[in-house]
C-alpha cells in the first residue's frame, strides 16, 4: 500500500519561502510521476507541478519561475521549493503519486 508524508507547510510572510517535501513508501518510486496540487477554500484541486519519472517537468503558470519542483528517487521523496510567496499561494498543498494522494499541509502567506 502506498503512503504519502507530506511536511513543510507554515505560515510564512508575502516574499518568503518555504520548502515542502513528500514522502513515499510502498510504491515502485523510481517508475511513477510526483505531482504537487493545492486546493484553495471553496476551489478544486489544481497542479501546481509534476515531475515524471524521466524528469519532465510541468509548472503551472502562476508559479513558474518561483516554484522549484524536483525529486530523489534514493530517498522516495519529492519536494517543492516555494520562493517569492504571495498571498494568492495560501492553500492547503497535496503530493499525488501512484493515484495515491498525501494528506495535505496548509500553506498560509500573509501580506
Amino acid at each position: 500500500q502506498v503512503q504519502l508524508v507530506e511536511s513543510g507547510g507554515g505560515l510564512v510572510q508575502a516574499g518568503g519561502s518555504l520548502r515542502l517535501s513528500c514522502a513515499a513508501s510502498g510504491s515502485i518510486f523510481v517508475i511513477n510521476d510526483v505531482a504537487w496540487y493545492r486546493q484553495h477554500p471553496g476551489k478544486s484541486r489544481e497542479l501546481v507541478a509534476r515531475i515524471t519519472s524521466g524528469g519532465s517537468i510541468v509548472y503551472a503558470d502562476s508559479v513558474k519561475g518561483r516554484f522549484t519542483i524536483s525529486r530523489d528517487n534514493v530517498k522516495k521523496t519529492t519536494d517543492l521549493q516555494m520562493n517569492s510567496l504571495k498571498p494568492e499561494d495560501t492553500a492547503v498543498y497535496y503530493c499525488l503519486h501512484a493515484a495515491t494522494w498525501g494528506q495535505g499541509t496548509q500553506v498560509t502567506v500573509s501580506s
